[in-house]
């Protein structure tokens, strides 16, 4: 069963080109025209990933957002903003509010289909490791064994919630890691630091093991927070 994903833009020229590539593509899609009625299919129909754009009626993409992640069952969605917008100020406003990702317009859609390639496999990984530690947890109490235990949240993290040093970052990984919080995408990063995009997720994916964190919108918030960038 292909995987949905659900497209939410004002501009009908956007929602169409964007349908006809993702379904081309294999995806199940849906569309939507402002954010109220983005979040109705997002209620509805569950998708695994959502495109929107910022600049909408009745509700922004902001706001979209907002409402999303208040829903748990919506947490862990992939969210791409597709937008104009490209302070940094309204990027890390995104980010803050949950965005994995800003793609500015014009964009290509080559690059949107990797992007959420890449998005929807990292996704697809998560759920399966909280469905095995679900089903794990609920062996361990049908058979008891030997009692282990559980480090606390702030045990767990201790020695990583502290500068790169402590960290253990590379000149390179802080260079990516500065760049990854202005908004950039993978090939920018990489036009930038003269890297490839593999080679640039390979980095963002080094990133996400050493600070404990699952999408890229955790990495900047956890950066931020911890006042790894300037």
């Amino acid at each position: 069963m292909p995987l949905t994903i659900l497209v939410a833009d004002d501009n009908l020229g956007t929602r169409l080109a964007v349908n006809d590539y993702l379904e081309m593509s294999g995806y199940s899609v849906l569309t939507a025209e402002d954010g109220e009625q983005a979040l109705s299919l997002i209620d509805k129909y569950h998708p695994h990933l959502l495109v929107a754009d910022i600049n909408m009626p009745k509700m922004d993409g902001y706001e979209l957002v907002r409402n999303v992640r208040t829903r748990p069952a919506f947490r862990l969605l992939p969210v791409i903003f597709l937008t104009e917008r490209r302070t940094t100020e309204e990027r890390i406003k995104g980010y803050q509010l949950g965005c994995d990702l800003y793609l500015p317009k014009p964009f290509e859609m080559q690059e949107l289909g990797a992007v959420i390639r890449n998005l929807l496999e990292r996704s697809q990984i998560i759920q399966a490791e909280l469905r095995f530690s679900s089903t794990e947890v609920t062996r361990s109490h049908l058979s008891p064994s030997p009692a282990t235990p559980i480090p606390k949240l702030d045990e767990k993290r201790q020695g990583i919630t502290s500068p790169s040093s402590i960290l253990h970052l590379t000149k390179r990984e802080q260079e990516v890691l500065n760049l990854l919080t202005t908004g950039l995408s993978n090939a920018e990063i990489g036009n930038k630091l003269h890297l490839s995009p593999r080679t640039v997720e390979k980095y963002v994916s080094s990133l996400l093991r050493k600070t404990e964190t699952s999408n890229r919108a955790e990495i900047v918030r956890f950066a931020m927070e911890n006042h790894l960038v300037d």
